[in-house]
C-alpha cells in the first residue's frame, strides 16, 4: 500500500494532463491542415491534398512533388 501524502492519487491529474494535451495536440493538427489546405488553394491544386499531410511517408513524397511541380495558379497568369 503506498502513501500519497500529499493528499491523493496522482493518476487523476496525469489523466487530466494527457486530455489536455490531448486536445492541444488536435487544435494544432487541424491548424497545420488549415495552413496546408491555403498554401495548396493558392497554388491552383485541391485544398484536400493538405489531408495527405497526416500520412506519413506520404507527407514527404507530396512535400517534394508540391515543390517541383508546375503550380496551376502560376499558368493561369
Amino acid at each position: 500500500m503506498q502513501d500519497y501524502s500529499s493528499g491523493g492519487d496522482p493518476t487523476a491529474a496525469l489523466a487530466g494532463m494527457m486530455g489536455v494535451m490531448g486536445i492541444v495536440w488536435l487544435a494544432v493538427i487541424v491548424f497545420v491542415v488549415f495552413l496546408y489546405w491555403k498554401i495548396f488553394s493558392k497554388a491552383g491544386y485541391s485544398g484536400w491534398l493538405s489531408l495527405l499531410m497526416l500520412v506519413p511517408i506520404v507527407n514527404l513524397v507530396l512535400f517534394i512533388w508540391f515543390a517541383f511541380a508546375d503550380w496551376p495558379a502560376l499558368k493561369k497568369s
